[in-house]
């Protein structure tokens, strides 16, 4: 069966599963009106549901001829003035599981199908609604857990990313045009195309490809959370730092050194983007087996680490020793986005600031008392700095990993064709590269696609989107 055959009529359950105070019941198609119309009986004595104005309301009763099964609202969106760009019909009823599953059998037995997982916003793409990476913008925007999270997403869904890529496309195609007007003149040897044109518009590809490339980086912590590791020494204090970050006993706490054995994660929201704080088990020399595996794990975290917080105990630790310590990690970060902030603990035990931390500057140090919860907000405002000077702007950001595959591949293709100018090929061998670079930036947008990458697509949706 075709992916997508647009004749027949679907429905779902558009609300979560399980009971509520309402839920949404959606039915699109060709059938949608008149089916409705079979299983809806409307409090007002006139009106004729299958003639009724788009983007209207009605009340009314809602079962079969002998079995009265909810009051209910018909929500009524006409093609092409919908999500699918087809009839649609939303059905508000009582939240009973029961209730929903009854309308849903009533609405299966008069000629519906259950919608599959993305249906209805797989039709939106197919009736041209929006473009392909609008729709997975979509996924996104139903996932979004931050503001940060949610503004790339509505960013994205409404045409940003799609705009840029389109932007990119018709730069070479303006120029296939004229590569290949030159095979149709070749006889005459006539050039159309100045190859210091093509060689400037490529530069100028490369350049612009490979930094949305490089955006994915920050693209993707946005989407999934900004990885924060929390590390030092045995017993200063990380694991109360991550209760006292979290604002709640997430982590085991004790005096005896080496508690954490392993990493511990959990997720919060900071000035509108979500972080993934990592407690971390001590770096030590470890004393039995199991606490290596822990400090082996804690070298993973601080690799996957956008962040690094480094805590020290403030009321042990001279200045010579912090800058020891963190001498370890600046090969780490050198030459990377990752950023490194010193942490130190347990400020309530200290009379005064130990000798050369005042003119410590080579690393943001912050001093807090976790167990007392003290200076924590700065801290907070440390890490929502780090992101904005990490590069979130209003530039174009990737964020989906597909989307990432693509422009891989054709810069690629690109690269492949300045390689061939600089060799002097013909223009048909060209001609080869740029359409490969065009099938990769089309596949984005759908322009260019196949049922096994919608499947892929749609196929991790959520049935009723």
């Amino acid at each position: 069966m075709s992916i997508f055959t647009g004749t027949d009529t679907i429905c779902a359950l558009s609300t979560p599963a399980g009971m509520g105070a309402i839920a949404v019941i959606r039915i699109s198609g060709p059938e949608a009106f008149p089916l409705c119309s079979r299983i809806f009986t409307p409090a007002e004595k006139d009106l004729d549901l299958a003639s009724a104005p788009s983007h209207t309301i009605h009340f009314g009763r809602i079962g079969s001829k002998n079995d009265l099964l909810d009051e209910v609202l018909v929500s009524i969106f006409r093609a092409p003035r919908s999500y699918t760009g087809e009839d649609v019909i939303e059905i508000s009823c009582h939240g009973s599981t029961y209730i929903q599953q009854k309308v849903l059998e009533l609405i299966l037995s008069e000629g519906a199908r259950m919608a599959k997982p993305g249906e209805f916003t797989l039709r939106a793409f197919m009736n041209g609604k929006f473009d392909l990476s609008q729709a997975e913008a979509v996924a996104d925007l139903i996932i979004s857990h931050s503001r940060s999270s949610h503004d790339l997403a509505l960013k994205q869904m409404r045409g940003g990313f799609s705009e840029k890529i389109r932007e990119l496309r018709q730069k070479l195609v303006d120029f296939t045009s004229l590569i290949e007007l030159e095979l149709d003149f070749s006889e005459e040897n006539v050039e159309f195309a100045s190859r210091q044109d093509l060689t400037t518009l490529l530069n100028q590809l490369e350049s612009e490809i490979k930094q949305l490339i490089d955006s994915f980086t920050i693209g993707n912590v946005i989407k999934n959370g900004i990885p924060v590791a929390i590390i030092g020494k045995p017993n200063v204090g990380k694991s109360t730092l991550l209760n006292a970050i979290l604002n709640e006993e997430k982590a085991i706490v004790s005096e005896i050194a080496g508690t954490t054995r392993d990493a511990i994660e959990d997720t919060i929201v900071i000035g509108g983007y979500s972080f993934r704080f990592i407690d971390t088990a001590g770096l030590r020399a470890a004393r039995d087996k199991i606490e290596s595996i822990g400090i082996e794990r804690t070298w993973e975290k601080i690799n996957q680490a956008s962040i690094i917080l480094y805590v020290f105990d403030s009321s042990l630790s001279s200045f010579d020793d912090v800058m020891d310590s963190a001498s370890e990690f600046r090969e780490l970060i050198s030459n990377t986005p990752k950023r490194l902030i010193l942490v130190g603990n347990k400020m309530d035990q200290l009379v005064e600031l130990p000798h050369g931390f005042k003119d410590f500057v080579e690393y943001e140090t912050i001093f807090v008392s976790a167990k007392r919860k003290e200076n924590i907000h700065l801290l907070a405002e440390s890490l929502v700095n780090a992101i904005k000077i990490d590069g979130l702007s209003d530039n174009t950001i990737v964020s989906n990993a597909r989307h990432l595959d693509a422009l891989k591949h054709a810069l690629e293709a690109i690269e492949a064709i300045h390689d061939g100018l600089k060799a002097h090929i013909s223009p048909d061998l060209l001609t080869v590269e740029i359409r490969q670079a065009l099938y990769h930036l089309g596949s984005i947008t759908g322009e260019i696609t196949t049922e096994e990458i919608l499947g892929n697509i749609f196929g991790k949706f959520c049935i009723g989107k």
